[in-house]
C-alpha cells in the first residue's frame, strides 16, 4: 500500500481524493500496488466523506515515514511554500497545482528536491488537465523552443466567448461566469491577467531555461476591453483572445507578457471558446504544436496531479531532472517585439496615416479603427502619443 497526503481540501484537493478513489483499479494496475490517501491537511474540520483523514497539524504528515508523496493544493505562497520545503527536506516527493508558488519559487524548490533526491512536479500548474510541461521538456527536448503562447485562463476566454456570441458587455459576461462558477467572487487574478501571467512565467522558465521573475512580466487583462472592438475585430475576420506569450528574441534575449490580441480566424487558437485553454509551442524542428483541453476544474486538474504522483512513484529513484537556471539576465521589455498593432482612435484616417503611414482600415464611423504594419511596441507608443487613442492591442502574426 502506497500512502500519500493532500494539503488543502478545496476544489483541486477534493478532486485528487476523488480520482484516487474512483480510479483505484487503474492506478493499482500501473503502480503494482494500491494508492491510498492517508491524511488531508485542513484549516478547519468539516463533516463529509474525508472527515476521518483530516488533520490541522502538518507535523503528522511531515513525520510520517509511510507518506511518500505530498500533494499541495493550498494555493498562495506563504503556508504552501513553508510546507513544501519541509516535505522536501524530509525526503518526500511533492506534487502541486500552485502556479503562483512555482512561478515565484519553483527554481529554488526544484534545486532543493534535487539535493534531497526526490521530485517536485507541477504539471497541473499550467493548463489544468492539459499535458504541456512534460511534452515541452521531454517530447520536444530535441528542439530549440522559440515561442510559447496561448489561452491560459478559462474564465477570461469564457467572458470573451460570450461577448462574441451574444454581444454581452464585459460586466454582464463576468456576472454570468460568476453565476456558473467559472469566476471567483473576486475575479481580479483572472480578468487582470495575473493568473495567465504566472502560467506564462512557468512556461518561459522551462522553454528557455532561465528564471523569469513575474514582477518583470507585464500583465494586462480584459477589463478595459470594449464590445465595440470585439465587433470590429469579428467583422474584419479576427477574434480577440487574452494571450500569454513567451518569445525568444533574435539577439538571444527573451521576453514574456500577457495582453489581449487580435488573432486571425485562420489560426486554430482563434476558435478555442468557453472555458477551454490552448497552448501553442513553436520549436525550430517541429514548427507549431498545439495543446488543447479544459484548463481548469476539479477533475481535469486533479487528474494531472495524480499523474504526477504516479510518475514520482514509478521513477527509480526519481525522474529525469527538470528545472532552469536562477539567472535572470537577458530578459527584455516586450515592447522590443515587432508586430502589427490595432488602434481605435477618435479621429480620421488622415490622422492615422500621418502617425503610421500606410495602415489597414477596419472601421470608419466617427472613430477610426486600423491595423499598422509590423513595428516595435516602442515605436507604436511613440507614434500614437499625439492621437486620441481609444483602444490599442497587438495582432498575433
Amino acid at each position: 500500500m502506497i500512502q500519500i497526503a493532500i494539503m488543502g481540501l478545496g476544489t483541486v484537493g477534493t478532486g485528487v481524493a476523488k480520482v484516487v478513489a474512483e480510479n483505484a483499479k487503474q492506478i493499482e494496475r500501473k503502480l503494482g500496488e494500491p494508492l491510498q490517501v492517508k491524511a488531508i491537511l485542513v484549516r478547519h474540520f468539516k463533516d463529509g466523506p474525508y472527515r476521518q483523514l483530516m488533520t490541522d497539524d502538518f507535523k503528522k504528515i511531515e513525520e510520517d515515514d509511510d507518506i511518500r508523496v505530498v500533494v499541495e493544493t493550498i494555493g498562495g505562497v506563504e503556508a504552501a511554500y513553508e510546507y513544501t520545503k519541509r516535505a522536501l527536506m524530509v525526503g518526500k516527493h511533492v506534487v502541486t497545482a500552485n502556479k503562483q508558488l512555482v512561478a515565484e519559487h519553483g527554481c529554488e524548490l526544484l534545486e532543493l528536491a534535487r539535493k534531497k533526491n526526490v521530485n517536485y512536479l507541477f504539471e497541473a500548474s499550467v493548463g489544468g488537465g492539459i499535458p504541456i510541461l512534460h511534452p515541452l521538456t521531454q517530447c520536444m527536448a530535441a528542439n530549440r523552443i522559440d515561442e510559447v503562447y496561448g489561452i491560459l485562463n478559462g474564465t477570461t476566454n469564457y467572458i470573451l466567448t460570450r461577448m462574441v456570441r451574444t454581444g454581452a458587455f464585459f460586466s454582464d459576461a463576468l456576472r454570468e461566469a460568476q453565476a456558473k462558477g467559472y469566476a471567483e467572487a473576486d475575479p481580479t487574478a483572472d480578468v487582470e491577467g495575473i493568473d495567465a501571467g504566472r502560467k506564462i512565467c512557468i512556461l518561459a522558465d522551462l522553454a528557455f531555461g532561465h528564471q523569469v521573475d513575474p514582477a518583470n512580466v507585464p500583465m494586462e487583462g480584459i477589463t478595459k476591453l470594449s464590445l465595440r472592438d470585439v465587433k470590429i475585430a469579428q467583422r474584419a475576420g479576427y477574434r480577440i483572445k487574452l494571450l500569454g506569450r513567451a518569445v525568444r528574441l533574435p539577439g538571444g534575449g527573451r521576453t514574456a507578457y500577457v495582453a489581449p490580441h487580435l488573432i486571425s480566424e485562420d489560426n486554430p487558437i482563434s476558435g478555442v471558446e468557453d472555458v477551454f485553454n490552448a497552448i501553442m509551442v513553436k520549436g525550430n524542428a517541429t514548427g507549431e504544436v498545439m495543446f488543447y483541453g479544459k484548463g481548469a476544474g476539479e477533475l481535469p486538474t486533479a487528474s494531472a496531479c495524480v499523474a504526477d504522483v504516479m510518475e514520482c512513484l514509478q521513477a527509480s529513484p526519481k525522474r529525469e531532472e527538470i528545472g532552469w537556471s536562477s539567472e535572470t539576465a537577458g530578459f527584455e521589455d516586450p515592447l522590443e517585439l515587432h508586430t502589427r498593432y490595432y488602434f481605435r482612435i477618435e479621429g480620421s484616417l488622415t490622422d492615422a496615416a500621418m502617425a503610421f503611414g500606410q495602415v489597414e482600415v477596419l472601421s470608419e464611423d466617427g472613430e477610426t479603427a486600423f491595423l499598422t504594419d509590423r513595428i516595435s511596441g516602442q515605436d507604436a507608443m511613440q507614434q500614437s502619443k499625439f492621437l486620441n487613442v481609444l483602444a490599442c492591442m497587438r495582432v498575433l502574426a
